[in-house]
């Protein structure tokens, strides 16, 4: 009889005995791992001190989620009294607005809480404002905008020539243009200090600050303008942050078109109906000595865009424009007032956000520049005809509404 399958058969019963797997030892190796165990979680380093089991049981309850994100109410005492996100054309009325305009301005804001103001600066003519209620408040601290404002004063005073240079303590000498591209405060601070503060307030008033820049605009307020240098800083608090100036969207739109017509000062003008459309007159407020100082200026509204503070604004065309962060009173603002600086129609776009920290001057200038690109790619800025009724139309809903 062959006994040789027999003497197989009971060697590999012998070696299952010595080197088997064991039945619990088979379990640990086939045990699946829930699915949850494999989504990305969140850490906290407050973890640590945990027991193990404890552990496991925050990590499954912090497991990073796919839902969208969905903004923080504000809650009443809480850090910030401006919320960061919302819907900015609630409320608004569009008759009258050129409706390219508004479509492009509604689509940049998106959901930030802010204003985007579109004027015509050879006219005074508002083409459209989305968030009007905010565009025609009582006015918010105007950052850094307010640097354009000094340095027109600083040139008209003669403080300051083209290629005059500060001394700054630790960043070397500066000159106009850099400082303006690059909103730096301690340059503005010490030119402020030098002009003192009824000078630099002479000049804010003729520009149009603590004043109404719109004519016959229902609901809009003139601001704030202070008759004395903030108690803390002095004036080169107010001359490099705007400390204790109200300034309204409308009053950096009507600055901002002075500068880039050469130095008129319009009344900004609102025309609602086709009867006010077809017999729009631009309305002069002033007449300002500035045509000679704008191309002193100009090199540093363009160098924000170019390389500076506004940089998230450039586009293919060149724009002109000034940042401003800031915050005030628990919000943070972001401004960015602007003008395309060639084209045959010229705008100008002011961009207000208010809220949270997202809302910063970088971040309004990158608002600004979507409005330029968009109409952009309409064609906008090629147009040769006039703004007549036909594309500035009257009592059509638009954009939000």
């Amino acid at each position: 009889m062959n006994r040789l399958p027999l003497l197989v058969t009971v060697f590999f019963l012998l070696a299952g005995l010595c080197f088997g797997v064991t039945p619990a030892t088979r379990k640990r190796r086939h045990h699946v791992v829930p699915a949850v165990a494999t989504r990305p979680t969140v850490v906290t380093h407050a973890l640590a001190s945990q027991p193990a089991a404890s552990i496991r049981k925050t990590i499954r309850k912090t497991a990073v989620q796919t839902k969208p994100a969905v903004a923080a109410p504000v809650i009443a005492g809480g850090p910030w009294t401006e919320p960061t996100y919302a819907d900015s054309t609630l409320g608004d009325n569009v008759d009258g607005d050129d409706l390219v305009v508004r479509r492009s301005a509604v689509e940049a804001l998106g959901s930030f809480n802010g204003s985007v103001v579109v004027a015509d600066p050879q006219s005074g003519r508002i083409l459209t404002v989305v968030n009007q209620k905010l565009a025609f408040s009582s006015g918010f601290q105007p950052c850094s905008t307010i640097k354009v404002s000094v340095a027109l004063a600083g040139l008209s005073e003669k403080a300051i020539q083209p290629a005059t240079k500060f001394h700054l303590t630790g960043l070397g000498k500066m000159d106009l243009t850099y400082a303006l591209a690059h909103s730096n405060n301690y340059y503005f601070a010490t030119l402020g200090e030098k002009l003192g503060f009824e000078k630099v307030s002479y000049y804010a008033h003729l520009f149009g600050y603590g004043e109404k820049a719109g004519l016959g605009i229902p609901g809009e307020q003139p601001g704030h303008y202070p008759s004395a240098p903030p108690h803390n800083g002095g004036v080169g608090m107010l001359t490099s942050f705007g400390e204790e100036i109200q300034q309204t969207p409308l009053q950096l739109a009507a600055l901002m078109s002075a500068v880039a017509n050469g130095g008129t000062l319009y009344y900004l003008q609102y025309p609602r109906t086709q009867a006010e459309i077809q017999t729009f007159v631009p309305r002069v407020k002033r007449r300002l000595d500035i045509g000679p100082l704008i191309p002193v200026i100009k090199p540093g509204m363009r160098g924000a865009v170019e390389f500076g503070t506004a940089h998230r604004a450039r586009e293919d065309g060149p724009i002109a424009g000034k940042t401003g962060t800031c915050s005030s009173n628990h919000t943070h603002l972001g401004w960015f007032g602007s003008f395309n600086d060639v084209g045959n129609r010229k705008l100008v776009v002011v961009v207000l956000l208010t809220g949270g920290r997202p809302a910063i001057g970088p971040l309004a200038a990158g608002i600004a520049g979507d409005v330029y690109r968009r109409l952009g790619e309409k064609n906008y800025f090629a147009a040769t005809q006039p703004m007549t009724p036909d594309n500035l139309v009257a009592s059509q809903i638009c954009c939000g509404q």
